[in-house]
């Protein structure tokens, strides 16, 4: 190969397929080739038969479970906000005019062992079982806080400066118990534990204006949106976009090689003895394991029931948060279920997630109690992945390489890593100031 690509891409993981495709558009000359045989990585979705093939070993499912090939089980579920960064990014790239979504029916929280719908709203505070009568009004008065305040005007800041004020500060000055902190904090403004009470108040904030915004966006149950069939018709929709561009792409090519010289950088990637020449190498942990290090594991049970998950309204799509605290944990658990309404199952059929930051190496005990929300189950699935973080200088070597997918069945961490690789392989950072109006029309109602 004598052509010499700005950026060779190793790994169609939803990652490396949103970098691919933004590098792409940039007018970069980018090479993109996964060792696989079919595009996503981790995060590609499966049907039936090789769901069978991958948990049990046999490609014998049982007939009553329906079609194989209406199934599209994806491997990272994770519902995205409406108004957040990947939606963002799908609009900045027209993406968005390979895809459908549809609005995600309920987002809820469990607390003292029930499941509750999460108020985002002033007016939904008021409403929310979740608070006594008093604890309503203070969480009334905090939510208009929130959705008055603009970083660029000072009126509605209230004299609080959430650059140096924390979390805890602010929500200390309106006087919220620590059970209304605990569903604010993990299933609105989706923070992962309770770190960021001691943090800086202006994430936090930011958190739960993008909720509340997303929310309004499709005057659903949810602020968040899924693509019909699943998550595995994005790798493909951004391998287009990149393709479009002027993108190569390159499947099931054995052991893509990265060549470093004398000085440790990369210069290319060698597969079946040709080696094409790069100034960047962009791919996820498993194509260079010495460059990465393991910071911890996720254990999931993937389920295949006849029913909505009890509690959420028979919701068809849904997402239920289980607070570190109300279980006694470090980290949270997420509850993930799409169904036949989203195309990603056969009429009458839910695929439901449970997933956590593992703590313990047993992934059936420490996943009981979000499967025990479940209800009955036909068929449960358990698995525990590890999860890598570069360790490598990326300055020195020219090598950017994306974090292992967490825990969370939401987008955010995934987008943010995606922009924050995108400004260190080009020193720029990415415009997201995009018309959102696009995403309304690319999603049904």
């Amino acid at each position: 190969m004598d052509v010499e690509y700005d950026v060779i891409v190793l790994g169609t993981g939803l990652k490396e397929c949103i970098l691919s495709g933004l590098l792409s558009v940039d007018g970069l000359k980018v090479l993109h080739m996964d060792r696989n045989d079919y595009y996503g990585g981790e995060s590609t979705s499966l049907n039936l038969v090789q769901l069978w093939k991958r948990f049990r070993g046999n490609d014998k499912p049982p007939e009553h479970l329906g079609s194989s090939r209406e199934y599209n089980v994806d491997m990272i579920p994770k519902f995205m906000m409406a108004n957040g960064g990947l939606v963002r990014v799908l609009i900045h790239t027209d993406v968005t005019k390979y895809l459908n979504f549809k609005a995600v029916d309920g987002s809820f929280v469990y607390n003292k062992g029930k499941i509750y719908k999460v108020p985002a709203t002033d007016v939904e505070a008021l409403k929310s079982p979740l608070m006594g009568l008093f604890e309503k009004r203070r969480a009334r008065k905090f939510f208009i806080y929130v959705q008055d305040y603009e970083e660029n005007d000072p009126k509605s800041h209230e004299r609080l400066d959430l650059n140096k004020v924390t979390a805890r500060d602010v929500i200390s000055k309106y006087g919220l118990d620590d059970n209304t902190v605990d569903f604010i904090g993990h299933a609105l403004a989706l923070h992962k534990d309770d770190t960021y009470l001691d943090e800086p108040a202006k994430d936090f904030v930011k958190r739960m204006k993008l909720y509340a915004e997303s929310l309004a966006r499709f005057r659903g149950g949810s602020p968040y949106i899924y693509p019909l069939y699943g998550l595995g018709e994005l790798p493909q929709a951004f391998a287009r976009l990149s393709a479009v561009y002027g993108g190569t792409y390159m499947l099931n090519k054995p052991e893509c090689k990265v060549e470093f010289d004398a000085n440790g950088k990369a210069f290319g990637v060698t597969s079946e003895g040709e080696t094409a020449k790069c100034k960047k190498v962009v791919c996820d942990p498993s194509y260079l394991p010495d460059k990465v290090k393991k910071v911890g594991k996720v254990a999931r049970a993937i389920c295949i029931m006849s029913h909505p998950i009890p509690n959420t309204s028979d919701s068809h799509s849904v997402q239920v948060i289980l607070p570190q605290k109300q279980l006694g944990r470090k980290s949270d658990m997420y509850l993930f279920c799409c169904s036949y309404s989203h195309n990603v199952a056969p009429k009458g059929k839910y695929i439901a997630f449970v997933s956590t930051e593992a703590e313990t190496d047993n992934p059936e005990v420490e996943l009981k109690p979000g499967t025990d929300l479940l209800g009955p189950v036909d068929e449960m699935f358990f698995d525990v992945y590890d999860r890598y973080e570069p360790i490598n200088n990326h300055d020195v070597g020219n090598c950017f390489i994306s974090s292992s997918y967490d825990a969370t069945t939401h987008f955010e961490t995934t987008v943010k890593d995606v922009i924050n690789m995108y400004s260190k392989i080009t020193g720029k950072t990415l415009d997201l100031s995009v018309d959102l109006s696009a995403a309304s029309a690319a999603a049904e109602e």
